[in-house]
C-alpha cells in the first residue's frame, strides 16, 4: 500500500523571516562585478588602516588611521591638538567645532578618512603668533566663559558666524550660534562678544 502523501507544510512567521534573512544576506555579500566603475574608491578591509593627509592650521599632516577614527580623535589623540574638546561625542553640544574648508563642522560626527585633503582650522590655528584672533580677544573682554569646556567650540563657531554674515542682531547671533551649548549659561556674554568681534572685523 503506497504511503499517503504528506500535506504541504504551511508557512509560519518564523519560516518566512528565515527565508527573508537568507535572501537578504546572500544579496548583501554578493561579490562586486569585475566591470564595476574602476574610478570608485576602493573599500578598506576590516581591521586595516588608511594613510590620509590633512592640512591642519596651515601644515600638511600625514596620518595612518583606521576608518572608524573620527576627526575629533585624530586631532586630539594623533596630533595632540587638545584645544578641540570632546563633549557629548554625539554632535549635540558643539564643543568639538572646527572649520573644515572654511565651514564649521562638529568633529565628532565626521570620520578622519572623509576629510582627506581638507583644510582644517582648530582653535590653536586662530592666533597670529602672540596676537589673538579678534573673536578670542572679544571673549576675554566680555568674560564669555566660565568652566571653559565649550569655549573653543564657541570661538570657532563665532568665527564662522561672523564670516557668514549672521551678526545683524542679538537674535540672529543666538540663532546661528544655537548649535553650541554652554552648560554655565554664559549666553548673554557670548552674544555680546560675537557682536563686538563682528564690529572689529568689519573695520
Amino acid at each position: 500500500m503506497p504511503e499517503p502523501s504528506r500535506p504541504a507544510r504551511a508557512h509560519t512567521r518564523r519560516t518566512v523571516l528565515k527565508s527573508t534573512a537568507v535572501t537578504a544576506a546572500s544579496t548583501a555579500f554578493r561579490p562586486v562585478a569585475a566591470h564595476a566603475d574602476a574610478g570608485a574608491p576602493s573599500a578598506i578591509a576590516p581591521g586595516e588602516s588608511a594613510e590620509i593627509t590633512l592640512s591642519v592650521n596651515g601644515l600638511d599632516r600625514v596620518l595612518t588611521v583606521e576608518p572608524r577614527v573620527t576627526l575629533l580623535d585624530a586631532l586630539r589623540e594623533r596630533l595632540g591638538l587638545t584645544g578641540t574638546k570632546k563633549g557629548c561625542d554625539r554632535g549635540e553640544c558643539g564643543a568639538c567645532t572646527v572649520l573644515v574648508d572654511g565651514e564649521r563642522v562638529k568633529a565628532c560626527l565626521t570620520l578622519a578618512v572623509m576629510r582627506q585633503g581638507s583644510d582644517i582650522t582648530t582653535v590653536e590655528g586662530l592666533a597670529d603668533g602672540d596676537r589673538l584672533h579678534p573673536v578670542q580677544e572679544a571673549f576675554i573682554r566680555h568674560d564669555a566663559f566660565q568652566c571653559g569646556a565649550c569655549t573653543s567650540g564657541q570661538v570657532m563657531s563665532a568665527v564662522a558666524c561672523i564670516r557668514e554674515g549672521h551678526t545683524g542682531s542679538a537674535a540672529e547671533i543666538r540663532e546661528w550660534m544655537s548649535g553650541n551649548l554652554c552648560r554655565c549659561a554664559c549666553y548673554q556674554n557670548i552674544v555680546a562678544a560675537v557682536a563686538d568681534a563682528a564690529r572689529e572685523v568689519r573695520r
